[in-house]
């Protein structure tokens, strides 16, 4: 019985052996087959992470390309020109912040602090604030608007405004484009005036000395003022209007600004505003002995009308040195009256240029054209000639600011923009006048 029992269980242990071994053979073959199928998988993930790592790579590297692009000035494939502009607002814009703020003076090294994300920050938030309330931005933009506001809550206009703006003063009276531009941050600006020559003489070897004149310097001051703007739109037009804000108001302010300024750079009284070229006196006397304030004119020669040889004769009224950065200011109508004068025989004597885009040339000087020139008329002095740079200086003070005012005025919400500016002769020798007679 004990031979029989253990052959029983002998042969279920061979049964159970026979079944494990079977088993162990299957299952190794779904093992060898599992580890193949992992290796295979291992291997296609291992292609795939350096196809992945190769293309990541190249992203970060065309993403700092991008990004170091965007901080350079003008950014990415912009032209020469653009970049330097973009610079060059950035710097006009930190200067008017730190004016704006009392923290401009002769010592500060703006350049230096000089920051293209801040602008370019402040430039998109900007817009957003004219069409919402203060206390509806959030913190990034009150951040970004930080840089460029005073304790009052006004806000800088951006330079590329401010360029909008000169553009339409050209259209007027350029006197902007071509005059020497001061930026101050104070309410004036100062400059020394050096017009005495220092006394000398001729003297043997042995002869006694004596002294001689010491010539006196003088300072010239040019005063700033204050211009102003306050258009007004509903608010619900700035939440719902699909124009810019931005555009609507520097199309609002920059074209009143323009006229004002253009005007006031030609014939201002100095009361308020800045004091024009025609402001000041003039007289048929040479520079030697014409007083320092009084412009020379020579006459036009007919009443009312403007003659050839008037118009030879001015520009060698100026000496060489003034003469080389010359260019003739007039009146459209003015222009017309010469480009109608006619020699005996019927001939135009001036042939002017009629492609666009070329700069008028009349005996060898540009001409530019000013609408707040007076036109030809009786003791009128309706031309000019010489090198504005020299005789005129513009001072800036401050960029536009905008203060936006939603409840003054409900439901409509103001803007109230203002700048300080300020423009005065500087030179007398440089510049004259064609007078045409009175009678």
């Amino acid at each position: 019985k004990l031979t029989e029992s253990m052959q029983r269980d002998l042969t279920a242990v061979r049964s159970l052996a026979d079944t494990a071994t079977a088993k162990s053979e299957a299952n190794h073959g779904e093992l060898e087959a599992l580890k193949q199928s992992v290796l295979g998988k291992t291997e296609a993930l291992e292609k795939t992470t350096q196809t992945l790592e190769a293309t990541v790579g190249t992203f970060t590297e065309q993403l700092e390309k991008m990004q170091a692009a965007f901080k350079r000035p003008g950014g990415g494939s912009a032209t020469p020109e653009a970049v330097a502009k973009r610079h060059q607002d950035a710097l006009q814009f930190k200067t008017s912040a730190l004016a704006l703020k009392g923290k401009l003076d002769i010592d500060t090294d703006i350049s230096a602090q000089v920051d293209i994300d801040e602008f370019d920050s402040y430039c998109k938030s900007f817009g957003l604030s004219l069409r919402r309330n203060k206390e509806m931005l959030d913190h990034e933009v009150h951040k970004a608007l930080s840089v460029g506001s005073d304790p009052d809550g006004g806000f800088l206009v951006t330079p590329a405004m401010s360029a909008r703006i000169i553009q339409i003063i050209r259209e007027t009276s350029p006197i902007r484009q071509f005059a020497t531009i001061e930026t101050i941050g104070s309410d004036k600006l100062e400059l020394p005036r050096d017009l005495e020559d220092v006394g000398d003489g001729w003297v043997g070897e042995q002869e006694a000395r004596t002294e001689t004149s010491t010539p006196q310097v003088g300072i010239a001051n040019i005063p700033v003022h204050e211009q102003y703007a306050e258009p007004r739109a509903t608010q619900k037009f700035l939440e719902d209007a699909s124009v810019n804000a931005e555009a609507w108001l520097a199309g609002k302010v920059g074209d009143r600004f323009a006229r004002r300024e253009a005007t006031a750079f030609v014939s201002g009284n100095g009361v308020n505003k800045p004091r024009g070229l025609l402001s000041y006196p003039t007289a048929a006397t040479a520079d030697a002995t014409r007083a320092w304030g009084t412009f020379e004119h020579i006459v036009s020669g007919a009443a009312t009308g403007i003659t050839a040889d008037a118009l030879v004769r001015l520009p060698l009224m100026l000496k060489e040195g003034y003469a080389t950065g010359g260019r003739w200011l007039m009146n459209r109508l003015t222009v017309l009256a010469i480009m109608l004068l006619k020699d005996g025989e019927g001939r135009y004597l001036w042939q002017p240029s009629f492609t666009q885009g070329v700069q008028q040339q009349l005996l060898g000087y540009p001409v530019s054209m000013a609408t707040d020139m007076p036109i030809l008329a009786a003791d009128s002095l309706s031309i000019g000639f010489g090198d504005i740079a020299r005789t005129y200086t513009v001072v800036d003070r401050l960029g536009i600011t905008t203060l936006r005012d939603p409840f003054t005025a409900k439901p409509f919400v103001k803007f109230y923009s203002r700048r300080r500016v300020g423009g005065d002769v500087v030179h007398f020798e440089a510049f004259k006048f064609i007078k045409t007679a009175a009678t």
